[in-house]
């Protein structure tokens, strides 16, 4: 009897030691741990980034034993390029960082290869409680399990040039609360368009999105469920003559490039992207003749099909940590917990149209977070979110391989069926939504 207690009595400490994880039992201030990091945060984000982690490294790092140290710091595409030489093991392939940054797409790719950590092992359901649920859900992959951790988010909001706006609905009769349903805003432009003398009023930087996320908000979906595009039917078929007559008669803009760019001329009043452009739009606006005028812009949330839920997409990189020890797997989750704290977390964003991660960030620390902000426009884009933290419901695309092959399809196909559309219109021809949705389905 002696004997099994004893036995038991070991079992149970090996388990606590396995399951528990102690910093106690792996970390060592004196033997500290050195982990390599890749980051693609640039500009302010650079700066703050290494301001955290000089913090963290004389501080909690300091009294763990945990030392970050940054080797490569490079565009996202860049860093992609590096981190598929690594996954495909090619010819001169760098070692694998323990931490770095990247899509969901780019963890696929690893954790198939089992070359990722799930960081469910290393956080309590507590503790992954605390983010914003829909953030962290981007970063499960096929498993269920997490693979990359919300640092950044974005999501898609309406910027409004409130100063030309104003004039016009001054003399028309418009009101800013069509703006908030995509029927409305259709019918506010082709107003726009005739009262300007051929002027574009609205745009969507990406007209996928548009898409995608007015499936969503009917309660459908633009891919079938073996995760290919289904445009067939009727709900798309709604979205797509939502636009349509806007778009060929010239209200809409079907532009290559980012919609701030007409806004900043004054060839646009209003358009839908992500909230991360908000640094984009200035004050002023500078006509073709070399006028220029100040200008104010409003932020308000992404608009709704009329009868849909208010739905908006969130997307965003995130950490991942590299499979390696025991030891180095648990100071890079410590590392990650810290850095996406709120306190840290809101620091990493202020100047940036990033979004903090944590539950507490939105629902304790942004009000008077926002009272201190340097810049104005960061401080009405985080107002117009919180709005939407409280009322919308944030949705992930997909995480397969080939999305992003499909949507640069889509966004190709759309734009040039719609622009053919709107020369043919011009030219007197007849043009129909119908002919124009089958040319999109072929």
């Amino acid at each position: 009897m002696k004997k099994f207690i004893t036995l038991l009595i070991c079992l149970a400490m090996l388990l606590f030691t396995f399951t528990n994880c102690g910093e106690k039992d792996i970390m060592d201030p004196d033997h500290p741990v050195t982990l390599t990091m890749w980051h693609n945060y640039g500009g302010d984000m650079q700066e703050t980034m290494d301001y955290l982690i000089d913090q963290f490294n004389g501080t909690v790092g300091k009294e763990k034993g945990i030392v970050i140290n940054v080797t490569a710091i490079s565009s996202s595409s860049e860093l992609n390029k590096s981190l598929d030489m690594i996954v495909n093991d090619d010819p001169g392939a760098p070692e694998i960082p323990d931490i770095f940054t990247g899509y969901p797409k780019i963890a696929v790719k690893f954790q198939e290869k089992d070359m990722l950590v799930n960081l469910d092992d290393y956080f309590s359901e507590e503790e992954v409680a605390g983010y914003v649920e829909a953030f962290v859900e981007e970063g499960r992959l096929s498993d269920g399990g997490l693979y990359v951790f919300p640092i950044a988010k974005s999501t898609e909001i309406l910027y409004v040039n409130q100063t030309l706006f104003d004039r016009f609905a001054a003399e028309t009769g418009a009101s800013i609360e069509q703006l908030s349903t995509m029927e409305g805003m259709m019918e506010v432009s082709e107003m726009y368009y005739e009262w300007s003398g051929g002027k574009q009023f609205y745009a969507a930087d990406s007209w996928f999105n548009f898409a995608e996320v007015g499936m969503a908000q009917l309660g459908d979906s633009i891919f079938d469920d073996s995760e290919e595009l289904d445009l067939s039917g009727d709900t798309y078929e709604y979205i797509f003559n939502t636009v349509y007559d806007a778009a060929v008669k010239g209200g809409v803009a079907i532009y290559d490039g980012y919609s701030s760019d007409l806004s900043k001329t004054g060839d646009l009043v209003c358009s839908s992207g992500s909230s991360a452009g908000i640094l984009f739009y200035g004050d002023t606006i500078t006509y073709s003749d070399g006028t220029v005028e100040d200008v104010e812009y409003s932020i308000l949330p992404y608009p709704v099909f009329e009868g849909g839920s208010k739905t908006a997409l969130q997307r965003g990189g995130g950490l991942m940590v590299a499979k390696s020890t025991q030891q180095k797997e648990y100071a890079a989750c410590e590392f990650i917990k810290w850095l996406t704290a709120s306190q840290q977390n809101m620091k990493f964003i202020e100047k940036t149209g990033y979004l903090p991660v944590t539950r507490q960030a939105f629902e304790e620390d942004m009000t008077s977070h926002l009272q201190n902000l340097e810049d104005p426009r960061i401080a009405k884009m985080l107002t117009a979110v919180m709005d939407m933290y409280e009322d919308y419901t944030f949705f992930t695309a997909p995480n397969y391989i080939t999305f992003d092959d499909d949507s640069s399809w889509y966004e190709s196909e759309f734009k040039a069926i719609l622009s053919a559309q709107r020369a043919e219109y011009l030219d007197g021809e007849e043009v129909s939504a119908a002919d124009a949705l089958a040319a999109l389905k072929k």
